[in-house]
């Protein structure tokens, strides 16, 4: 279900081939207003899809799409471009809120770059919770550092053997 029920296997996925790990700026890129979610609708790409489980479905504001990148192909990576630097101070990271997704804990890392090339490391590997009695929500606090490009490294999850992402939600200043 979802490709994340428990109990339950999705279709062979056809995975696609990896967009480009290290976009290059734009010269009109523009900057998001205020102080909300600076994600939804920015640019998104990844290290690989499952299906039609798109990066883009990680910023459309809708918690019942979803990223799922390859199956068994760790580590995965989702990335979003803001269009200029922010100095992010939180990742609210969500799962579809359907209970027909079991808990799951995903490891990632969070690496940040002003130019899409080199990326530091902002929050090191740990392991997140995902659990639907809590909404499938986990929000993971940011060093406000200067980042264009926020980019989440999955490196495993107990839940599904690939990487998941139903809403990557950026806040700060």
């Amino acid at each position: 279900m979802f490709g994340g029920g428990s109990g339950t296997s999705s279709p062979s996925p056809s995975a696609s081939a990896p967009t480009s790990p290290s976009p290059s700026p734009s010269a009109s890129a523009t900057c998001p207003a205020g102080s909300g979610n600076l994600a939804q609708g920015r640019p998104a790409t990844a290290s690989g899809t499952s299906q039609s489980y798109g990066p883009g479905n990680a910023v459309d504001g809708d918690a019942n799409s979803y990223w799922e990148s390859a199956n068994s192909a760790f580590p995965q990576w989702i990335q979003v471009d803001l269009g200029c630097s922010r100095a992010l101070t939180k990742a609210v990271l969500k799962l579809p809120p359907a209970t027909a997704w079991a808990a799951r804990t995903q490891t990632l890392t969070v690496q940040g770059s002003t130019d899409g090339t080199t990326f530091t490391t902002l929050v090191a590997s740990a392991g997140y919770t995902f659990d639907p009695a809590t909404g499938n929500t986990v929000t993971v606090n940011l060093p406000a550092t200067p980042t264009r490009y926020l980019r989440l490294t999955v490196t495993g999850n107990t839940g599904w053997p690939a990487a998941q992402l139903s809403e990557l939600q950026l806040l700060g200043s």
